[in-house]
């Protein structure tokens, strides 16, 4: 290694750390590999006005801490976020992995202020983190801009518009990678490699082998750029595998959103505090089961199911003020008739609908803050919170698609970062960090600011580790 230099590409003598990706594990990787000592090249295929992957449009992490700080209000310890864990994905987790995750997320918010990111105080209203997540001052953008800079300070080299086709695999060994850019292929070589490069999810074809013509509707709420290239070459050159195709971090967003790109004012809080019906006008899930943050990223894989992968939600005046507002405006309408006219739905069968989920609430102590008691009696499906009748105009409707923000398909990886052959032998020189591994902690579901910790601390690993594999390589020379 040439401790204190810069890399640089085209030179004679190989990169020590080779980093495909740019978001926030790639940057974790790269700052980590870099302060120990390291040369480090970070390719991100998008341009620099778009660099930062998914992890731009991020609003928080969430982190294990025993007690309050400046901006979390109380202790967020293991066994509360195992269990956590555990309700979200059912299970669904390889323990090792997600307690990795979970142990190495102790206080993590202090690395990161050192490198660049700024917190402000956790966000109030129906989102319910102020103890277990804090919050980025300025959102994901300005805490990827921090990291960019940092890593820059440190040396790391960075080269944008870095499409990367291949990577040279012998024998499960990592030798170098190819990519285009401005039109021009180029390969540079490294001692180790860490793959951060995300998911599949920009990818509709990929995306329409598993999920056939619905996947059409699906709107992708993050970068364009992910389109899966270096998952399909780590598992056709024999890295195993792991995660099921169709899980994913499918959020319900507004139908009106663009179809790549449009982050997170897109999505819509408000499925809570009314009802959901898809396009004959029936409701098909509990809009109340569980606080908003551990269940919203259930409910872009309902719609999926749903006839169109269309659904619709409506609220009346009551609760308009209750959640963070879509950047969209609501469809507004003085009755239920009305409103079903204009969501093009139809008129007998809403009225329907809302008639029987009135009917069907029994009073009680309404506490958007709270799981309160507020349900519904002999309906099906039941809602087991925050039920109160739809019985004062203005109505609101928001339509409902399927929002994805990554998918789950990955390659597995071991403790150190290193990606697993189909042998189950580690890759010795090929780390993974990030979406292109959260398969096999995210089994299924999702809980928010979660991806932010696996990318921080497999990032982190990655970066550790690829230095040290580089140091061990270098040693026995």
């Amino acid at each position: 290694m040439r401790t204190g230099a810069s890399p640089s590409v085209g030179s004679s003598e190989p990169i020590d750390v080779l980093v495909i990706g740019g978001g926030n594990a790639a940057l974790c990787a790269a700052m980590t590999a870099r302060e120990a000592g390291a040369t480090v090249l970070v390719l991100e295929g998008a341009p620099r006005e778009f660099r930062g992957g998914n992890s731009r449009h991020t609003r928080n992490l969430r982190y294990l801490h025993d007690s309050a700080n400046a901006v979390l209000t109380g202790p967020y310890k293991e066994d509360e976020f195992w269990e956590d864990l555990l309700r979200v994905t059912g299970g669904k987790t390889n323990e090792d992995l997600a307690r990795v995750t979970i142990r190495a997320s102790n206080n993590v918010g202090a690395w990161m202020e050192q490198h660049g990111c700024k917190f402000q105080p956790s966000m109030r209203g129906t989102l319910h983190l102020s103890r277990t997540n804090a919050f980025f001052l300025g959102g994901g953008k300005a805490l990827m801009n921090a990291y960019y800079l940092t890593a820059e300070r440190l040396g790391v080299l960075i080269q944008y518009d870095a499409d990367v086709r291949d990577l040279a695999i012998v024998d499960g060994h990592f030798v170098s990678a190819t990519y285009e850019t401005a039109g021009v292929a180029r390969t540079v070589e490294a001692r180790a490699v860490v793959v951060a490069s995300g998911g599949f999810q920009a990818n509709i074809d990929w995306l329409r082998e598993y999920w056939g013509e619905a996947a059409d509707n699906f709107i992708i709420r993050g970068t364009p750029f992910d389109k899966g290239r270096m998952l399909r070459v780590l598992l056709d050159n024999g890295a195993q595998s792991v995660g099921d195709p169709r899980q994913c971090h499918a959020v319900a967003i507004d139908a009106r959103a663009p179809k790549f790109d449009g982050g997170i004012v897109t999505r819509l809080d408000c499925v809570s505090f009314g009802i959901v019906v898809n396009r004959d006008a029936v409701r098909f899930y509990d809009e109340g089961e569980d606080f908003w943050p551990k269940r919203y990223a259930i409910w872009g894989r309902l719609v999926a199911q749903q006839s169109d992968q269309i659904a619709y939600s409506i609220i009346d005046a009551k609760s308009i003020d209750l959640f963070m507002p879509s950047v969209f405006p609501p469809i507004e309408a003085q009755s239920i008739r009305e409103l079903a006219e204009k969501l093009e739905l139809d008129p007998d069968l809403l009225e329907k609908t809302v008639e029987n989920f009135n009917a069907a609430t029994r009073p009680g102590t309404f506490d958007a803050g709270e799981l309160d008691d507020c349900v519904t009696e002999g309906l099906t499906p039941p809602k087991s919170h925050w039920a109160r009748p739809l019985d004062s105009p203005p109505f609101y409707g928001y339509p409902l698609r399927p929002g994805i923000t990554f998918t789950y398909l990955g390659v597995a990886v071991n403790e150190r970062a290193q990606v697993i052959l189909q042998d189950g032998t580690p890759a010795p020189n090929i780390f993974a960090a990030g979406e292109i591994m959260s398969g096999n902690i995210l089994g299924q579901g999702y809980m928010a600011g979660f991806g932010m910790t696996i990318g921080t601390v497999f990032g982190r690993i990655a970066g550790k580790e690829a230095v040290h594999h580089v140091i061990d390589n270098l040693k026995g020379s």
